[in-house]
Formats: C-alpha cells, structure tokens, sequence
C-alpha cells in the first residue's frame, strides 16, 4: 500500500518547537549579555529585565510542549525498540559532551596548580599592570595573610555521603520500576528529590559562608566555576527527577518502556561521578597544606 510504513523509524512531523526553543535561546543569550553591561549606558535602564524575562518564558514553554509532544509519540506506539535504542545514543552523547565541559574546568585548575606564574616575576612587577599593585603584593608573599580554604572534611564531605546516598536511592527507584514495584519507584524518586534539594541547600550556605570570593585569584575563580557549573547541573537533574516523580505518579512509565526515567538516572549518576572527582581534586588536593576555615 503506497505510503504505509514498512520501517521502525519515527519520521517527526513539521512542527514549530525547535523553531521557538532557538529563538528562545537568542533572546535568553541576548538578555544575559544586556544583564552583563547593565552598569553601562548601551542598554536602557531595567531593559535586559525584560528580554532575559522573555527568554525564559520562551525557553520553560518549549521544555513543556516539546517535551509533551515527546510523551504522547510514546504512548502513541511511535517509540520502538529501534528509536529507544537511538535515544539511548543520544543521551549517551549528550552527556559524554558534559564529561568535556567538566573537563575543562579540571584542566584548567590542574594548570593553575600545577603552573603558576613564578612569583618573583610577580614581585618584579612583570605582573603588576595585569591583577594590580594590591594583587602583586599579596602574591609577593604568598600564602596571602588571611588566606583560607574551606575544609574538605566539613561540610563538603557532607554533601559527598549526601550525594553517593542519592545514587543509591535513584537505583532504588529504577529497580522497583524494573520490577514493577511502583511504590518502590515514587519512594525512591522521593528520596532522591530530598537529598537534591539538601545537597544544594548545603552548597549555598557553604557560598555564603566561604572565606574567599569569586575572582579573589586562580584557586577562587576555579573553585567557584566548577562547583556553580556543577551545582547547576545538580539543580537541573533534580528538576529532571521531579518530572519523572509526576509521571509516575500518572503511570506513565512500564517495565518495558521507561527512557525518560532512565535517562534522567544516568544523568544523575553522571552528576554523583563528577563530584566525587570535584571532592577529591578542588577540596582534598587542592587545599592540601593550606589553612582551613
């Protein structure tokens, strides 16, 4: 019969998300460079309040109708074995790309740690036009007096058991799915929320009680971007979770057919792992030696 399908692929149909999620991503770019030189006078005064407004309404309302569209193909038979497969690929990818993302961030503290700026060159003064005559000499007489770093075995090895209990408790929930336990899988879903929410509930308080600020010199700046990147990245895995947490509670996940979930358990085991290499390198190795606060 002309026309019928004789494949297992999922032809998607002309539709208008990608369109309205790209331009919801100029114009959220285009208010956040607004917001960066909002002390100027390029922009007019509150403007960038607006287009960053409207590009996040834009970008919360494609996630939500993309996303439906999404979960109806699955109900709709339209997500076979074969294109479970190649989404499985996609995620694969897409989080292999975080991977590198985190990657430079390590690379470049490693560099900070491993390659300083020879400090005699700094008290010469080869340095001074670039972070300042207080920077140059603070730096001439390193360690900086005052100087802390915070204590890897404090709060940090807190969040460290919070985060690994939360690995366990989202297998919890994906093996009770597996089973059909569906108790099991809210239980689980549940636990795993909780100890999001008080995994960066702990990180922001240990912002605001930090004894160095952003930008203060290499350490700081590393330390703060990758911890905030990675704090995001937890944000953003537990909003994944609670997402999965309505839908299960709609019943739309069965042992055979549950990519949405299992997509964001891999995500967040993949935030679990880049915490445990955070741990051990920015707050053990390096604040080894140093004074802690």
């Amino acid at each position: 019969m002309a026309g019928a399908k004789n494949h297992d692929y999922h032809i998607l149909a002309p539709d208008i998300w990608p369109f309205a999620g790209a331009l919801s991503a100029l114009v959220f770019t285009t208010g956040m460079v607004m917001f960066m030189h909002s002390d100027g006078e390029a922009f007019p005064e509150g403007a960038w309040y607006v287009v960053l407004g409207l590009g996040i309404a834009g970008l919360i309302a494609t996630f939500w109708g993309w996303f439906s569209k999404i979960i109806n193909e699955a109900h709709a038979g339209d997500h076979t074995p074969v294109v479970q497969l190649h989404m499985r690929y996609g995620m694969i990818l897409f989080i292999l790309s975080e991977v590198m993302f985190f990657v430079g961030w390590f690379w470049s503290f490693f560099d900070f740690a491993l390659f300083p700026a020879p400090l005699e060159m700094i008290a010469e003064g080869t340095w001074q036009n670039l972070i300042g005559q207080e920077g140059a000499a603070m730096l001439a007489t390193f360690p900086p007096e005052g100087l802390h770093v915070i204590d890897a075995f404090d709060l940090p090895l807190i969040n460290t058991l919070i985060l690994l209990c939360s690995g366990t408790t989202v297998t919890w929930a994906h093996h009770s799915l597996i089973n059909g336990d569906r108790e099991g899988l809210k239980m689980g879903l549940w636990a795993t929320i909780a100890l999001g929410v008080l995994f960066t509930s702990i990180q922001a308080y240990e912002y605001l009680e930090a004894p160095f600020g952003f930008g203060g010199n290499t350490y700081s700046s590393a330390f703060y971007m990758a911890t905030g990147f990675h704090g995001f990245h937890v944000l953003v895995g537990t909003i994944f979770l609670i997402v999965c947490l309505r839908r299960a509670y709609l019943g739309h996940f069965t042992p055979r057919q549950h990519f949405g979930f299992e997509a964001a358990a891999w995500y967040w085991h993949f935030v679990d792992v880049v915490w445990l290499f955070l741990f051990i390198t920015v707050y053990v190795w390096g604040g080894w030696g140093a004074e802690v606060h």
